[in-house]
């Protein structure tokens, strides 16, 4: 029984859930985080060391100012006194100081974009002036306008915006936005070539994989070019195997189809006979099973694509059903076509329609296009096979139960075959269960199956 998991364990999970899966992703991800985290730490500190710190004095001075005239006025509330005060402060500390008589203080304010700017002016102004007091960070572009409350009215002072506001403050955040906006630039740009490369090389594979050779050229870091380097090698080692392996049997084939004729000439010019019929159909077995041995091993290899009718090539296997004397049934849509190797497409069809013909009494073919991909599917009304044999029946040379095993002159390579054919394209074979009682093939391909580099 597993033991449950702790808060940090399902935390983790939460937070894996939502990482980028793509290499791209995580290298962009671990670059740039850290670059983030680090920009973020440096501008926190700047603010709260130093610009709050800078704000705080220019506060306090602003603070101390209106705190001065305020008492001032208070001390000799006089027409001629207030007009000194009002050029002195004007003169010598750049603030323009009017009364509104028998005024009230607003009741709100709009509220600063940097919150530290309010809040160091209120408690400045809170610990400077005794009266009632209010004040406007954002009424005015470039100035700050606060009203004290006194016997006659209320005393309005305007200041410039610098001398309760450091005003450099954003420009240091600016550059620390293009800071990271450059390096996470460099940063795409490189990643980018990298992930390019294992692209590639992940492409050719997949084309290899699908038997198209494409020229590829390693290229990228120093172990990518190595992964490339290894990949070509063992694209070598493949292809002379299949080389070999084909030349093998090709020659044995050869080989074989001689004395065979020879046989077969000879028992042409031999007197008719039971015996003389029974070796001339052991001689037909003999040559069909060479013809399916040879057709396995050369599976798909030096065939070009080119655009395949899936009408056509369905009529084609049929015409070998319907000479078997089996029932067939073709449905196919108009126009369903794809890009595959035209012969080895027509073997994997066929293949798979003899031995749905083999089985059954009634055969049909059908097709239908899939967003992604194209099936072509092959039933009958035979016994069917168990579902727990599904994959041992695509073994090569492989035989399943006496129900399935009534076509003796095959080999055991139809289904093996299809398959080679199917997986050399990108797609599949599969078995089911047939809607007509017996085995259903579904060969799938995907769209994209001819157009590999």
């Amino acid at each position: 029984m597993r033991s449950p998991r702790t808060w940090p364990q399902v935390a983790w999970l939460l937070i894996k859930r939502r990482l980028p899966t793509s290499l791209f992703g995580r290298s962009l991800l671990i670059i740039v985080l850290p670059v983030a985290i680090m920009q973020i730490a440096v501008t926190y500190v700047f603010f709260d060391a130093h610009w709050q710190t800078v704000n705080s004095h220019l506060t306090e001075g602003l603070a101390g100012d209106v705190a001065w005239i305020v008492r001032g006025y208070e001390e000799d509330p006089r027409t001629d006194r207030l007009k000194v005060l009002r050029d002195r402060a004007q003169q010598t500390l750049d603030i323009s100081v009017a009364l509104q008589r028998d005024g009230v203080l607003p009741r709100g304010r709009r509220r600063s974009l940097f919150v530290t700017v309010d809040r160091s002016l209120q408690k400045a102004l809170s610990d400077r002036v005794d009266a009632p007091f209010w004040f406007d960070t954002e009424r005015y572009p470039a100035y700050v306008d606060v009203r004290v409350k006194v016997r006659q009215g209320v005393l309005r002072f305007i200041a410039r915006k610098d001398r309760v506001f450091a005003t450099r403050g954003h420009i240091f955040i600016l550059w620390m936005t293009v800071a990271t906006s450059l390096l996470t630039g460099i940063a795409l740009l490189f990643i980018r070539n990298q992930v390019r490369a294992i692209e590639r090389l992940a492409a050719a594979a997949e084309a290899f994989g699908r038997g198209v050779d494409v020229a590829f050229r390693p290229h990228g870091a120093r172990e990518v070019r190595q992964a490339a380097r290894a990949f070509l090698g063992m694209k070598t080692r493949i292809q002379r195997h299949v080389e070999q392996r084909t030349s093998l049997l090709a020659s044995v084939s050869h080989d074989l189809r001689t004395p065979l004729t020879r046989l077969k000439l000879a028992l042409a010019l031999a007197e008719p006979a039971a015996p003389i019929e029974a070796m001339n159909r052991d001689l037909a077995d003999m040559e069909h099973m060479i013809d399916g041995y040879l057709a396995f091993a050369q599976g798909v290899g030096g065939e070009p694509m080119q655009r395949v009718d899936i009408r056509r090539l369905l009529d084609d296997a049929g015409q070998d059903v319907t000479r078997s004397g089996t029932a067939l049934t073709v449905d196919v849509p108009d126009g369903l076509g794809i890009d595959a190797r035209a012969g080895a497409l027509k073997r994997a069809v066929s293949n798979l329609a003899l031995n749905a013909a083999a089985h059954g009494k009634t055969v049909r073919l059908a097709a239908a296009a899939g967003p992604e991909a194209i099936e072509i599917t092959v039933d009958d009304d035979g016994p069917g096979i168990a579902p727990d044999l599904y994959e041992q029946a695509f073994a090569p040379f492989g035989r399943l139960d006496a129900a399935r095993n009534q076509n003796v002159n095959g080999v055991g390579l139809g289904l093996a075959s299809a398959r080679d054919v199917a997986r050399s394209h990108g797609g599949d074979v599969v078995l089911t269960r047939s809607p007509l009682g017996g085995l259903r093939a579904v060969l799938r391909l995907p769209r994209a199956a001819g157009n590999a580099p």
